[in-house]
């Protein structure tokens, strides 16, 4: 038997309100303008108060003899005033001299009065807390707190740390502090829900949500610090846990509901099958065949497929691809294929057009950048369902975009959309059928870029998984080297040799700045530097300025051969496949992180010949530069160098900003409590299957306004 509903049946009575459902401006002194502010940053009622977390805590619980300071650090001290002197330098400041037996101590401030002055005479006792710094005559605080001590009675110490919480304009600490202790006096006489099932928070020994949180706003003396400050205390991990599996839910929901509608099934005919395969001109490797039937498996059930396929560069996600449309085709539906940049796109719809055309099945294109004529024709073949695969950019779900019968979505690259931009892609096949209910399009992600399980695992929840992890036969490994920019004359030779040969290579060009313009400018000055040591070679521009037509031209010229050596930016990133290009220069590769350059890296070592990638950087190095060009000399695996990229990087980055802004966590941190994922996913299956509305109400406890994952 399922235990009840946890938390639920707290109440103390029908007419006791929750926490979640008191707002702030029922404490004391929170008035309508406090309200606002308060509402900047998240915080609308109790619950949302006491979830409002320190970002880190003062200890004023003791008293630190002046003897055993040091540098950079809070503490409170007491001191006997021995000189107080205006001094006159840079800035005018008020200089005190304290002492207390153990050591001397300057206290400086720059913003003073006359009354102040004339309190602080040699003999007067203070009580002093502040941070200490490196001055010239020793340890100085700026500006610190103190109170005066005075008769025989000790003005008594705190009895906890003192929070420091996340603040915005015109909320002091002084405020916060005071809303939160008000907010904990509440605890008392209103349930804080315990939504977490007794049996989950016993299996890992977990404290309640109310306990946790009392520590964590008064932290007692003696508390682990350092251990707060690196989030890493049980309370801490306790509140983590819960966010991180609200997150999860929230995709499993997702999941559900677009679960709970039908797909159609789609059903690959051998004939079809045999011809496609026929054609390619190789074989399969083992990896595809499983990947293959695990999409096939998928697509045959009446639910619509939610599925990530993962591959290391050159694995061939696009073959796979591909017979997914044809299952799709077969059907008699539509599938749709949307990459995140042109040349991805062209490149998909050079591919498809090649292995799809010859079996009789029209291949449609649809871009931002195509002329009004052209795009109206498109639209009026993907509406009438004459294109029966259509590739795209994100130009496919624009609202002038109708599919006839879309009955598969294949999403390349998914880490550059983000969830909202594939849903509002399959909700192009939705169709309400009479008695079927709502239909769905199956979805098929793909992506070149390895994702740490981790990551996978919370960013992905909602998703199937699929790996790719076998190349094709005859791939060679690429070598990489790391060299100075001071040695280019002898990379630029290198270039000329390799060309000599017969070979055909790379220089990509990056910048800081976030500029198509600049990006174009530097790329057109390196092609002419370029050509001025490289007279003999035949040399072509791409960068993301370029119209289409220019772009495609230069790009067949070197996949044709036409062209000796391809300066470009990285637009080239994904979807450039050259096999007889076999040395790339990647110039200032410390501006690009690990993924990036080990998809640029990708685009060489596609033929049988060796292989190289230099790695041409600007001096000096930060430390993480060195480190991150280390990882890409020594490795060309693509799932250890995203694990080495989320240690450098985090997971925002790794992830990319258009599929985080989902995921703004409160108080977990993905990278640091990634061990927590295992039990959080166990927990989550647990809830959804024996307490489904007690998961809506964790997920509405902490994503709040922002539960943007349901919004299907």
């Amino acid at each position: 038997m399922p235990e009840p509903a946890p938390g639920l049946a707290m109440n103390a009575g029908p007419m006791t309100q929750t926490l979640d459902q008191i707002p702030v401006n029922a404490l004391k002194g929170v008035g309508a303008t406090l309200a606002e502010k308060l509402a900047k940053i998240g915080l609308f009622s109790l619950q949302d108060l006491l979830l409002h977390l320190p970002l880190r805590y003062l200890d004023r619980t003791r008293i630190t003899p002046i003897g055993a300071l040091q540098p950079n650090l809070n503490a409170v001290i007491e001191a006997e005033v021995r000189a107080c002197d205006i001094v006159l330098g840079k800035r005018r400041s008020l200089v005190c001299r304290v002492q207390d037996g153990t050591g001397t101590l300057t206290l400086r401030f720059y913003h003073f009065n006359n009354a102040q002055k004339q309190r602080l005479v040699a003999g007067a006792r203070l009580r002093v807390f502040g941070e200490t710094r490196r001055g010239a005559a020793g340890l100085e605080m700026y500006h610190p707190e103190y109170d005066f001590l005075a008769g025989a009675s000790p003005l008594p110490l705190e009895q906890t740390l003192t929070p420091i919480y996340p603040a915005t304009e015109g909320l002091t600490q002084p405020r916060l502090r005071s809303l939160a202790q008000q907010a904990l006096t509440w605890l008392d006489k209103h349930p804080l829900r315990e939504l977490l099932p007794e049996t989950v928070r016993r299996r890992l020994n977990q404290c309640t949500l109310a306990d946790a949180l009392r520590y964590l706003h008064q932290p007692p003396v003696g508390a682990n610090v350092q251990q707060l400050l690196e989030g890493e205390h049980p309370y801490q991990q306790r509140l983590a846990f819960e966010e991180l599996l609200a997150h999860h839910l929230s995709l499993l929901l997702l999941r559900r509901e677009t679960q709970a509608d039908g797909a159609p099934r789609l059903r690959l005919t051998p004939a079809l099958e045999h011809g496609f395969l026929k054609q390619l001109g190789f074989q399969l490797t083992r990896a595809q065949q499983r990947v293959v039937a695990e999409i096939a498996e998928d697509l045959a059930k009446p639910l619509p497929m939610l599925r990530l396929v993962q591959g290391d560069v050159g694995s061939g996600k696009t073959v796979v691809a591909a017979l997914a449309a044809l299952a799709a085709v077969a059907s008699g539906k539509q599938a749709a294929v949307m990459a995140p940049t042109e040349i991805l796109a062209e490149q998909h719809r050079l591919n498809f057009g090649k292995w799809l055309e010859p079996l009789g099945i029209q291949v449609g294109w649809l871009t931002g950048r195509l002329k009004s004529g052209e795009r109206r024709y498109q639209l009026e073949m993907i509406a009438a369902g004459t294109a029966q695969v259509v590739v795209g950019t994100h130009a496919l779900f624009q609202d002038a975009v109708a599919f006839a019968d879309l009955g598969l979505v294949i999403i390349d690259e998914q880490h550059r959309f983000g969830v909202h931009q594939r849903l509002s892609l399959s909700e192009k096949g939705q169709v309400d059928g009479a008695l079927a209910g709502v239909v769905r399009p199956h979805q098929l992600i793909m992506t070149a870029t390895p994702i740490p399980r981790t990551l996978a695992m919370s960013a992905y929840a909602d998703l199937d998984c699929s790996v790719i992890d076998e190349l094709p036969p005859g791939r060679t490994p690429v070598t990489t080297v790391v060299i100075s920019d001071n040695r280019r004359e002898e990379v630029i030779e290198r270039v000329r040799l390799a060309c000599e040969q017969g070979r055909q290579a790379y220089w990509v060009c990056t910048l800081i700045e976030e500029s198509e313009a600049l990006e174009a400018q530097a790329a057109q000055a390196t092609a002419d530097s370029l050509a001025q040591s490289l007279p003999q070679l035949r040399i072509g521009l791409v960068h993301g300025r370029l119209k289409l037509a220019e772009k495609e031209s230069v790009m067949a010229g070197f996949k044709a051969g036409e062209l000796d050596l391809l300066v470009a930016t990285t637009v080239i990133e994904v979807g450039v496949d050259v096999a007889n290009a076999s040395l790339m220069i990647i110039e200032n590769p410390e501006r690009l992180g690990l993924a990036q350059l080990h998809q640029l890296r990708g685009r060489v070592g596609r033929g049988s010949a060796a292989s190289h990638c230099v790695l041409l950087y600007g001096s000096p190095l930060s430390n993480n530069s060195r480190e991150r060009l280390r990882v890409m000399r020594e490795s060309s695996d693509g799932f250890y160098i995203a694990e080495q990229d989320l240690l450098l990087r985090g997971p925002g980055e790794v992830l990319g900003t258009r599929q985080t802004g989902d995921m703004q966590f409160k108080i977990a941190d993905l990278q640091r409590d990634s061990h927590l994922l295992p039990d959080v996913k166990n927990a989550a299956l647990l809830l959804m299957s024996e307490h489904p509305q007690v998961s809506q109400l964790i997920v509405q406890r902490w994503l709040g306004q922002n539960q943007r994952y349901l919004q299907v």
